[in-house]
């Protein structure tokens, strides 16, 4: 459903009401009557109940929306990839859409946008479990732009018609996703971190901290197609790779207007930085209030560096500004799944156990004995982390040479 705003030239007296009203300033007088900047306009609405003579409408272009669920079949991913290059969340996608579909006795989709090289990779997702791929390779599509890529998955969508479609709950993934879920009129639950289905009732049962993360909700769409649903990054193992495995690739052709966009990439500047991405760790070195500073997270660093680690830490470091949010873990951060978590002056409230509870080993340093992270923690040690992560780094030095 899209809408149009518009001006009745007769019905306008020139009260300038409207401006007055118009939070966004996209309404202006000329020749005493109202005139809408469509570029400045947001079509929230505000405009429209004030004006006294019924001058303002806004017009509903309604499209044909196809509500008989029994009409959508399978389960389909979005494969997230930068630079043609598939991102691990796709295949951690792959294992639970292949894991869904087994249950609901159907195929597994995946759609794959970008640049020139995209056809290519499509073989990894169906090397990964992946039944068919829809590709749609365009020059004009390598560098990521929402308003494109969300026209072109809605088309998708609606043209293949899945009962179910899944995310990642990544930077591209929150961007893109409610975009789209708007644009095909169905619902859309967000940073899930377990998925299942019902098989009588073919519902999708999506899980998700809820109110800080201290319940967790499961949310059902039981009257719209498709469920919708993102998932947080390391929470889901990847689907294992079998060389040898082919699948159906299906390749389309991006429409004109859907390569058309109010905005466009000038530069893409990746992050520099001096450890691991904390997202592909296998070791993650965490550091929390009890840091400090920010100059204080160079031992963390020297002790990543030594143990082929990445930086992490916690909400309180970030919002403090010690740290960039790249590095947050936690609820309204990353979720890491390593095989070895070292937390260093972390109280571990439950928002941040969401983020690093599935790791592998939690190895947890601080001074209060009675934080929480010790009631998650594998291994504890009681004592001021300066003390404490120096001589760890020193010993471990000491035994690699």
């Amino acid at each position: 459903m899209k809408e149009k705003i518009q001006v009745i030239l007769d019905q306008c007296i020139g009260c300038t009401i409207c401006v007055k009203k118009c939070p966004y300033d996209a309404i202006e007088m000329k020749d005493k009557k109202a005139v809408i900047d469509l570029e400045k306009c947001t079509l929230c609405g505000a405009c429209v109940p004030v004006c006294p003579t019924k001058a303002i409408v806004i017009q509903e272009k309604k499209r044909a929306i196809d509500r008989d669920i029994t009409h959508y079949r399978g389960v389909m991913i979005y494969a997230e990839q930068k630079r043609g290059e598939i991102q691990s969340v796709s295949y951690e996608l792959a294992g639970k859409g292949r894991e869904l579909a087994d249950k609901l006795g159907e195929k597994l989709t995946a759609v794959l946008i970008g640049g020139k090289g995209v056809l290519v990779a499509a073989q990894e997702l169906t090397a990964r479990g992946v039944d068919r791929v829809v590709v749609v390779e365009n020059d004009n599509l390598e560098s990521f732009l929402d308003e494109c890529y969300s026209k072109i998955l809605a088309r998708v969508i609606s043209e293949e018609k899945p009962e179910i479609f899944l995310a990642g709950a990544t930077a591209i993934g929150r961007s893109l996703i409610p975009r789209t879920a708007v644009e095909i009129y169905t619902g859309l639950t967000a940073d899930c971190t377990s998925l299942d289905v019902n098989p009588e009732t073919r519902e999708l049962l999506q899980t998700r901290p809820a109110f800080g993360g201290n319940i967790m909700a499961t949310i059902l769409t039981p009257h719209h197609r498709p469920q919708m649903a993102t998932v947080r990054h390391k929470v889901m193992k990847e689907a294992e790779k079998r060389d040898g495995r082919k699948g159906e690739i299906k390749a389309i052709e991006a429409l004109a207007e859907e390569l058309v966009s109010r905005a466009k990439v000038i530069k893409f500047v990746e992050e520099e930085e001096s450890t691991v991405n904390i997202t592909e760790a296998d070791i993650i070195v965490s550091g929390g209030r009890g840091m400090r500073g920010p100059e204080n997270y160079r031992v963390l660093e020297e002790l990543a560096l030594e143990i082929g680690g990445a930086v992490g830490a916690s909400r309180a470091a970030v919002d403090a500004g010690w740290i960039p949010y790249s590095h947050q873990v936690g609820q309204t951060g990353k979720t890491v799944q390593p095989k070895v978590y070292i937390a260093c002056g972390i109280s571990g409230a439950i928002q941040h156990q969401v983020g690093m509870r599935s790791s592998d080993i939690i190895i947890a340093v601080n001074k209060d004995p009675h934080a929480p992270i010790f009631d998650i923690a594998d291994y504890g040690i009681v004592g001021d982390l300066f003390d404490v992560v120096p001589k760890l780094t020193k010993k471990i030095k000491a035994l690699s040479k």
